[in-house]
C-alpha cells in the first residue's frame, strides 16, 4: 500500500533569505501547498517586493532579519510564535558569497560568509526546535551546495561554510530524528540566480532554476513521516562541455 504524503495545509513554515532566488521560489511553492509562510531577509526593500510578488494576504509574514545575529533570529521567531503559535517547517536558505583567493579575503569577508552560511542555520535551528517539539515534530531543510564537497579557487570562505553545513546537517539529523524532527539537506549545483555574477544571464539557461530546487524542498516536507531523504544532490543534467 502506498503511504500518503504529509498534509501541509495550514502548516507554518519559516524560510530564510526568501526575498529573491531559491528562497522566494520555496516560499511560493509552500504557499501554493496551503501553508502559512514567514520569510526574512536583510533588505527591507527586497522583502517588500517579495511580499507584493507572493500576494498571499495573512498567510504570509515578512520581516527583516540578519540570520548571522542570534538576537535578530530570536526576535523573528518570537514574532512568528506570537502570530501563528509555532513552527512546523524551517528552511535555512539565507546565504552570501565572498569569492576571493584566501590571501585576499578580509577578516570581515570571512565573518560575513561563515556567520550567515553556517552560524545562521545553527541560530535558526536553536530557535525553531523548541517550537517544533511543542507541536510534536517538524522538518528542517538546509539549503547547502555542491560547493560543500567540491572546493574551487576563490572559494575558501564559501567552501568552508558549506563543508561545515554538511557536518552540521548530518549531526543535527542524528540528534533530532528520535524527537519527531526530520532534517535534510539539498545541495544544488549551478542555479540560475544572481547569487554569482552572470548567474542569471540568458546564456545560463542550462543551469537549474530556483523553481526546481523549490519543488524538491516541497517534495521533501511532503514525505510520509517514516521517510527521510537526508541529503539530495542536484545538478544540471546537461552542462556546457569544456
Amino acid at each position: 500500500m502506498r503511504s500518503e504524503s504529509t498534509e501541509l495545509k495550514d502548516k507554518i513554515a519559516v524560510v530564510t533569505g526568501a526575498s529573491k532566488g531559491i528562497g522566494l521560489a520555496i516560499a511560493r511553492e509552500f504557499l501554493a501547498a496551503g501553508m502559512r509562510v514567514a520569510i526574512c531577509g536583510r533588505s527591507r526593500e527586497a522583502l517588500t517586493g517579495a511580499k507584493s510578488a507572493l500576494d498571499a494576504g495573512d498567510r504570509l509574514y515578512a520581516a527583516r532579519c540578519d540570520v548571522g545575529r542570534f538576537e535578530e533570529v530570536e526576535r523573528f521567531f518570537e514574532a512568528v510564535l506570537d502570530l501563528w503559535g509555532g513552527v512546523d517547517v524551517l528552511v535555512n536558505n539565507a546565504g552570501v558569497g565572498r569569492f576571493k583567493a584566501v590571501d585576499e579575503l578580509s577578516v570581515e569577508d570571512w565573518r560575513t560568509v561563515v556567520d550567515t552560511n553556517l552560524s545562521g542555520p545553527f541560530y535558526c535551528v536553536k530557535a525553531a526546535v523548541p517550537l517544533m517539539r511543542e507541536r510534536g515534530g517538524g522538518f528542517i531543510v538546509n539549503i547547502g551546495s555542491l560547493a560543500g564537497r567540491n572546493p574551487f579557487p576563490g572559494g575558501a570562505a564559501y567552501n568552508a561554510s558549506k563543508f561545515g553545513l554538511n557536518g552540521f546537517s548530518e549531526a543535527t539529523m542524528l540528534d533530532l530524528r528520535n524527537q519527531g524532527i526530520r532534517v535534510s539537506q539539498i545541495m544544488p549545483g549551478s542555479v540560475q540566480t544572481d547569487f554569482q555574477p552572470g548567474g542569471g544571464a540568458p546564456d545560463a539557461d542550462w543551469k537549474l532554476s530556483p523553481e526546481q530546487v523549490a519543488e524538491t524542498a516541497l517534495h521533501l516536507v511532503q514525505m510520509p513521516q517514516r521517510n527521510l531523504a537526508s541529503r539530495i544532490e542536484m545538478r544540471p543534467s546537461t552542462p556546457p562541455k569544456r
